[in-house]
């Protein structure tokens, strides 16, 4: 996979529902069925737009969640309380209703599957992860890929059963996560999991940024080979 080239789609084109649930009040996982689909890679994401009756559209950006194997393309969409998009998409959307996709886009944050990388999230910003963790386990390559998350509890962890069934550490701030007492990701945590990696991968808010951006200096990974997507106030 890493010796082909990355896909961009650069025209909208049309996705429909085909799967929908809500784990709970603050996300909701679709998996769309996309027109003239070009092939993703991990780490890249879909721009998806709605659109009013009185032609006023609102659009956001939504990282793939979905194998590149997969038949369908998978988001998972965290609800912000003033949003335009996340609320309809939790409140109002149902299988069978179509919505504007562009994508895929992104190629900065693609994964270079040869590298030994190590990818910290944040809250929704597991997601991108999500796809890297499901291709490397199908493609038996998951020891180049080690991944640590973050998130207040357990329920604001999107896939939590999936990332710990994978082996990834999850650091929750407001309560013990078996053994593990409540508290932000330890620098040693990172040190052990960083050794050997040539590339670091880092998604969250833009306060998130900036701690797993310090804590993987401490562990001895440049700042050059750090990428980072971030979301939120001044992203």
């Amino acid at each position: 996979m890493s010796e082909l080239p990355v896909p961009v789609g650069r025209s909208w084109t049309t996705g429909i529902v085909r799967e929908i649930d809500r784990p709970n009040d603050q996300f909701v996982r679709i998996r769309l069925e996309v027109a003239d689909r070009t092939p993703h890679r991990p780490g890249q994401h879909y721009v998806v737009r709605l659109r009013a009756p009185d032609d006023y559209t609102a659009q956001r950006s939504y990282s793939i969640a979905s194998d590149p194997d997969d038949p369908l393309v998978e988001i998972m969409v965290e609800v912000l309380p003033r949003g335009e998009v996340s609320p309809f998409l939790h409140e109002v959307a149902e299988v069978g209703d179509e919505f504007e996709l562009r994508g895929p886009i992104g190629r900065w944050f693609v994964w270079n599957d040869d590298e030994p990388s190590i990818c910290i999230g944040g809250g929704s910003g597991v997601v991108p992860f999500v796809s890297m963790m499901r291709y490397a386990k199908r493609t038996g390559i998951d020891p180049r890929l080690r991944v640590i998350t973050s998130a207040q509890t357990r329920e604001r962890l999107p896939y939590a059963d999936e990332l710990e069934a994978y082996g990834a550490l999850i650091a929750l701030t407001r309560e013990n996560h078996h053994d593990r007492v409540a508290a932000h990701i330890y620098p040693d945590e990172v040190k052990a999991l960083a050794y050997g990696a040539k590339r670091a991968y880092v998604c969250g808010s833009v306060g998130f940024v900036s701690f797993a951006g310090r804590i993987l200096a401490d562990a001895g990974i440049g700042e050059s080979m750090v990428r980072v997507e971030q979301f939120g106030p001044s992203a």
